[in-house]
């Protein structure tokens, strides 16, 4: 498969165009590309669809800022392309249609000409929108572990889905219409205006059958003619490695079917991370706050610290100072689409005992002015130092 190319060269604009700009560059290679234009023409074709999932993606603010952020493969999420978890344009393994995109961005080609985007260039008819059915919002909690292998998620899910007894077209036994009577059964209306350039006619699709050409003559009695009924479906799919708090999964076609027929709305995932009772999370890293006995710290030992997986055991040099952070590399969280990992910080934070005992009193004050006990000025300076980076971390709730 060819490798995608970026979305701001294919529209021919800078990374910082405006709305207005990357409108104008779509417009100028729709018209280029058009398949009025260039019949039969397989590259044109490519081209026109290519510059579509460009303008689906820079021309919606969320969409470009997450495209930004991620590129092309967005939380698993490729824009507009096949595979993955689809995107915004293309969906779960799909990707855009000629007839997805008239649909979808009939006012770009509207004020070409009309008819299926562009009737100047050619003498094709108005063509309807498509019935889209409303889209659906869950929220998924994942853990720290879910985070770090991916997990597959099974959910019930209350939707609308077509009805089974008029196959969702709201006529009973899904054959009871008629002719409508306002288009004739043609589906279209004609209209004519004066212009400039004399009488002009052109078509739109009829209000009244949406182009169908037929209506409703007897209603379905199982879903009364809105051609939908609420069910709970089973929907099974998967939180990648890596995915973050706040990120949006896409599955197309999986939210409510439409009234009378049409294409299904879409599900969108919400990820809500969990709060981990030990690990804190820095984008890929983890954080853990060790705190150590004295003596450990003075004399050194071992210590053993939690991981997403299990734990692991520290090494601890004697001398080891508040403040101190130990790295365990590769032991955080995973890049999304990457083999890279993380690392696990541990901020050394050294216990002062609350109660001593007489003796415990006596040894420590044999200790008190002795040169190697008692800290230096420059010291002093670094560990608070270290002190204050961990504070302002914590306050910041990183």
């Amino acid at each position: 498969m060819a490798e995608k190319r970026d979305y701001y060269e294919v529209l021919g604009v800078a990374r910082d165009a405006s709305s207005d700009d990357i409108k104008k560059a779509y417009r100028k290679l729709a018209v280029k590309y058009h398949p009025d234009r260039n019949p039969d023409d397989k590259e044109a074709e490519e081209k026109f669809k290519e510059a579509a999932e460009a303008y689906d993606v820079l021309s919606d603010s969320e969409k470009r800022a997450k495209y930004d952020r991620f590129g092309h493969n967005m939380g698993g999420q490729g824009f507009g392309g096949a595979g993955g978890y689809g995107g915004f344009g293309g969906g779960f393994g799909g990707g855009f249609t000629m007839e997805d995109i008239f649909n979808q961005f009939g006012d770009i080609f509207g004020d070409m000409g009309g008819g299926m985007g562009g009737a100047a260039y050619g003498q094709r008819r108005a063509r309807k929108r498509a019935n889209k059915g409303t889209d659906l919002r869950i929220t998924v909690k994942v853990t720290l572990k879910d985070i770090m292998n991916g997990v597959e998620k099974k959910l019930k899910i209350p939707r609308l889905v077509a009805c089974d007894h008029c196959k969702g077209t709201g006529a009973k036994d899904g054959t009871a219409f008629k002719t409508c009577p306002r288009c004739g059964g043609t589906g279209y209306q004609i209209h004519t205006q004066q212009s400039i350039f004399g009488t002009q006619q052109y078509e739109t699709v009829c209000p009244e059958c949406n182009g169908e050409g037929k209506i409703i003559s007897e209603e379905c009695q199982y879903c009364h003619g809105s051609g939908v009924e609420k069910k709970e479906d089973i929907v099974t799919f998967t939180i990648p490695p890596g995915v973050e708090n706040g990120m949006v999964l896409t599955m197309r076609g999986k939210g409510n079917a439409p009234r009378h027929g049409g294409i299904n709305g879409d599900l969108l995932i919400v990820i809500q991370e969990e709060k981990d009772p030990d690990l804190i999370r820095d984008g890929d890293d983890l954080i853990f706050n060790l705190m150590l006995d004295f003596p450990t710290a003075a004399l050194g030992g071992t210590a053993e610290v939690p991981t997403v997986d299990g734990r692991a055991r520290l090494k601890i040099a004697p001398g080891t100072q508040p403040g101190k952070v130990l790295r365990l590399r590769g032991k955080g969280l995973p890049k999304m689409h990457s083999n890279v990992k993380g690392d696990l910080l541990v901020n050394v934070m050294v216990y002062v005992p609350e109660s001593l005992t007489d003796t415990e009193k006596s040894a420590i004050e044999s200790l008190k002015d002795s040169p190697d006990i008692v800290p230096t000025e420059s010291t002093s300076k670094r560990i608070f130092s270290r002190l204050r980076h961990i504070f302002n971390k914590e306050n910041r709730g990183e």
